[in-house]
């Protein structure tokens, strides 16, 4: 059985040990284990308090306040050398540090091609006097179909390739549906465009089952082919070319009629059908021209849905795909490329 003065000895004894420990110790991770050596629950002062149920009571008061002197002065010496191997590291890291040379440049990021693409699409329609509007890419049945002439069981609905989440809800197939919500909003005159995500079951070198669109349509008085022929002839000379050639064919949509498709003039070959090698332009195929969107004046069955005297008010409407018009705007022969998120790809476009 130890004495008090034994004890007393001992605790004296302690904090030279640990002061020679931490003088040896490199790293934090040696302070840490002389910490734990000294100071931990099973380490060398709590095994010299261990004794103390052994002394007298009239000597166990002093040896305990004896005890927190000396853990209150191992601890004092443990923080003033983890302060000073932090001032060595700190010291190291200026003397690394040269102020004088110059600092790195910071990567800067740039807009998505697609994004720039809806950008200059819609300033190119505001311009014309249209108005921007969204809206949800969850739709119902109603809008993605029904206020559009498609009702439940016409073949056309086929040809949308629909994503259901349920019988009378639909991941939105076009963003036409806006034009049946602004309307129903708005009265004539009334000129919008819709960009957004819409969704179909489809995937493959053209098609992505996620893509982006951009609707638009004009409701007035006596709004008529050739207003439509001349918004969108001007459209595409602002976004491609000048010099772009463009061509309406005659087509089929539900919601319009009559219907064309339009087309300009290859962007990739010039509208040549061949390149300067004379190989066949893999864009056109040789034909010379590509489609670019559909449109049409506004059925009538469409302004029943919303309230809009066919009698009186007459429109047309535009839908086109932004990435098919990004991939001829920038000469990019595979859809999937804006999707992948390759920096090599994207970084072109800073």
């Amino acid at each position: 059985m130890s004495s008090a003065s034994e004890i007393s000895k001992e605790l004296k004894s302690l904090v030279q040990e640990f002061e020679q420990t931490l003088d040896q110790a490199s790293s934090l991770q040696d302070i840490e284990a002389a910490r734990v050596d000294y100071l931990g629950r099973k380490g060398r002062l709590a095994e010299i308090m261990s004794k103390l149920p052994g002394l007298p009571n009239e000597e166990r008061p002093q040896i305990g306040r004896k005890a927190n002197e000396i853990k209150q002065e191992l601890n004092s010496l443990l923080s003033n050398t983890i302060s000073d191997i932090d001032k060595v590291k700190e010291d190291e890291g200026q003397a690394l540090f040269d102020p004088s040379m110059p600092g790195r440049t910071p990567d800067i990021g740039s807009l998505h091609p697609v994004t720039k693409v809806i950008n200059d699409i819609c300033s190119i329609f505001v311009k014309l006097g249209f108005d921007v509007v969204t809206g949800p890419e969850i739709e119902t049945d109603f809008y993605n179909f029904e206020a559009l002439n498609l009702p439940p069981g016409h073949p056309a609905r086929d040809m949308q390739d629909t994503l259901y989440i349920s019988e009378s809800v639909v991941l939105r197939t076009h963003t036409s549906p806006l034009q049946v919500r602004t309307m129903l909003k708005r009265k004539p005159p009334v000129a919008a465009i819709a960009p957004g995500k819409v969704y179909r079951r489809d995937s493959d070198l053209t098609h992505t089952p996620m893509f982006n669109q951009i609707e638009g349509f004009l409701v007035d008085t006596d709004v008529n082919m050739a207003d439509l022929r001349g918004t969108l002839t001007a459209f595409a000379h602002e976004i491609f070319d000048p010099g772009v050639k463009v061509r309406f064919r005659p087509s089929f949509f539900p919601f319009t009629e009559p219907s064309a498709e339009v087309d300009i003039s290859c962007v990739m070959c010039g509208g040549r059908g061949k390149s300067a090698t004379g190989e066949t332009c893999r864009v056109c195929k040789e034909t010379g021209w590509v489609e670019i969107l559909g449109c049409g004046m506004i059925d009538p069955a469409v302004f029943e849905k919303v309230g809009y005297d066919s009698e009186k008010y007459t429109g047309f409407a535009f839908g086109l795909g932004v990435e098919r018009v990004a991939m001829l705007k920038y000469g990019i022969g595979d859809l999937r490329m804006f999707f992948e998120n390759d920096l090599r790809f994207l970084n072109q476009f800073s």
